[in-house]
């Protein structure tokens, strides 16, 4: 790769960071002899080698002839290290579409297995084509092109069928009753905050904040979305509370800049100027490394405790959050352990495509990171689908409330079932085989 390719690169890193990507490049076209498939893949070797967080494990002789694809080249480097789930390539307007503007093209709603043959929907986004289409949180998806799911599991799998633009789908409520219906996809906007209130106990209000996602539209306030940070807590800061209920039960990541920001909102108060995070790179750019601190911003709450709802869809982003805020105030997880991303990716841009490998990792004011596997639970709560996210009866909110109360966890419900890691069907997968890349972006 010769120099100016290599600054194009670097323009690239340094425009954006996310809470697991990096920025995209805004520089000049590429010409479209620099857009052949064989330049495709000589560009994603070069920046894997370079910048790949991993890529003294890269092999040392690749012949590009053996791969049809840059996205074909791309998972055989990334199966050198089996820790990695998540570098991709995808659209460039797509990944801009998302983080920039919180939309995406879908159905509109996420759902996960609660056993192996029924799929739940989680949650539907308002005016969403699922929305539309009369789907609610609870109810179960048994048919998908007039297909069991039982079937469509044993052979191609749920995600295939639902990469089609329109799909039959049988769909159960909670009281028994069934309903068919064909949705096609539709752009999808995302309410990253899609509630907040003030819960009050005997010892005084209790703030909740159920966070979707980490995107810049959660910054300011919006007539299409409603409030933002700044609003969020400055009602929070008027009420005096000193306990929050953070709901990132379903939030898989995002915008490293918008993460910064939550918390300082949550921490900058209590730890202003004291290290959240440090992020660090390969050998090859130990210049980027930098370390983060809390700013004290206008309505920082004067935290004592954080409840943070989390379950196996809770990644990246958010669990930079629980890490980084983990040495200054006391944080205790309520609901499922949480994924297991403390990495994440920079972006360049190539042709219509936007690579972006794992390129660095996190570690909080202690150095504590690497949690592959998660970051345990404290007090195990089932995410119960037949009640509203957040409601009084939701057993995340009995659970966080209780531990503020006692200062011990109640007992789980017997037989509770434990989310098994976010399937989110077209929005918002976590895995690396998903259809689309929210999470896999962070």
């Amino acid at each position: 790769m010769d120099g100016k390719k290599l600054t194009v690169l670097a323009a690239a890193f340094l425009v954006t960071s996310c809470g697991g990507s990096g920025g995209s490049d805004s520089g000049s076209p590429i010409g479209d002899l620099e857009c052949s498939n064989n330049w495709q893949k000589q560009f994603v070797l070069d920046a894997m080698r370079d910048w790949y967080f991993w890529n003294d494990a890269l092999p040392s002789n690749v012949n590009l002839g053996q791969f049809s694809s840059p996205e074909a080249l791309l998972e055989y480097l990334v199966s050198y290290q089996s820790v990695d789930r998540w570098s991709y390539i995808t659209s460039a307007e797509a990944d801009s579409q998302y983080f920039e503007e919180g939309e995406y093209e879908g159905f509109g709603f996420s759902s996960r297995f609660v056993a192996s043959n029924d799929l739940r929907l989680t949650r539907v986004f308002v005016l969403s084509p699922a929305y539309e289409a009369g789907f609610e949180r609870g109810q179960r998806i048994v048919a998908l092109d007039g297909r069991t799911i039982a079937d469509i599991e044993a052979n191609e799998g749920v995600g295939t069928v639902l990469d089609n633009p329109t799909v039959q789908f049988l769909i159960r409520n909670i009281d028994g009753t069934e309903f068919t219906v064909s949705v096609t996809q539709g752009i999808v906007t995302i309410d990253p905050i899609p509630q907040t209130r003030l819960i009050s106990t005997a010892a005084g209000p209790v703030g909740y904040l159920e966070f979707g996602a980490f995107i810049s539209t959660a910054e300011s306030s919006s007539a299409e979305l409603g409030p933002g940070f700044p609003d969020v807590f400055a009602g929070f800061s008027d009420a005096a509370i000193s306990d929050l209920i953070l709901d990132l039960r379903y939030n898989g990541g995002g915008l490293i800049l918008t993460t910064e920001v939550l918390a300082d909102y949550l921490g900058g108060y209590v730890a202003d100027g004291e290290v959240f995070s440090k992020t660090r790179y390969n050998s090859n750019h130990t210049d980027q490394n930098r370390t983060t601190s809390f700013i004290n911003r206008l309505n920082s709450l004067n935290l004592s405790r954080l409840i943070v709802v989390a379950s196996r869809g809770t990644a990246s982003a958010s669990e930079l959050i629980i890490n980084g805020l983990s040495p200054h105030v006391e944080v205790t997880i309520i609901g499922d352990s949480t994924y297991g991303k403390p990495v994440g990716q920079v972006a360049f841009d190539f042709c219509t495509k936007r690579l972006r490998p794992t390129a660095f990792e996190t570690v909080n004011a202690l150095d504590e990171g690497g949690y592959f596997d998660g970051l345990p639970v404290d007090c195990p709560a089932a995410d119960n689908l037949n009640v509203a996210v957040g409601a009084d009866n939701d057993p995340n909110i009995i659970a966080g409330l209780a531990y503020l109360a006692n200062g011990a966890c109640p007992v789980a419900a017997a037989g509770q079932s434990k989310p098994a890691g976010q399937a989110f069907a077209k929005d918002l997968q976590v895995t690396p085989s998903s259809h689309w890349v929210y999470s896999r972006a962070l």
